[in-house]
């Protein structure tokens, strides 16, 4: 199995700035990898509500995350200005997969690149559900990847 390479800036088009804070460094100086995993979650439904108006305790359908996964290419650490850029990998009827690149300041290169995807239930059964329309139409307006 061969290892993956650091992706482009311009392999995503939607960014938000994640400032990183004291307590994110570990023993070693640089992020935890549990805390990329918080950045990726803020930011795809900080995309979710912002774009798609998704309402947090309120939707009856919303997404879990069923999986999950991260590469990482160069540490980062506090105090540093992280940009995350967002796009699909893969969107079915009642799933998405989203990519979200880590990206220190101004860099070009990912020095982090997750993977998750959400599967679509309904709150009060549990029982999987279609995607609803206001999200899928924010997610389909986003850069999409094979």
């Amino acid at each position: 199995m061969s290892r993956m390479a650091p992706e482009s800036r311009s392999g995503f088009s939607v960014f938000y700035v994640v400032p990183t804070r004291w307590a994110d460094n570990d023993i070693y100086g640089h992020a935890n990898n549990v805390v990329y995993y918080a950045w990726f979650d803020t930011v795809v439904n900080r995309f979710l509500i912002e774009e798609a108006g998704m309402r947090p305790g309120v939707d009856k359908v919303v997404g879990y995350v069923v999986s999950s996964g991260c590469e990482y290419f160069a540490p980062v650490s506090y105090p540093e200005e992280l940009e995350l850029g967002l796009r699909v990998v893969r969107l079915g009827s009642k799933s998405v997969t989203w990519e979200i690149g880590v990206f220190p300041g101004s860099g070009d290169q990912t020095a982090a690149l997750g993977r998750f995807t959400h599967a679509f239930v309904n709150r009060d059964t549990g029982s999987s559900a279609e995607i609803p329309v206001t999200i899928r139409r924010a997610i389909e307006a986003l850069p999409s990847v094979s």
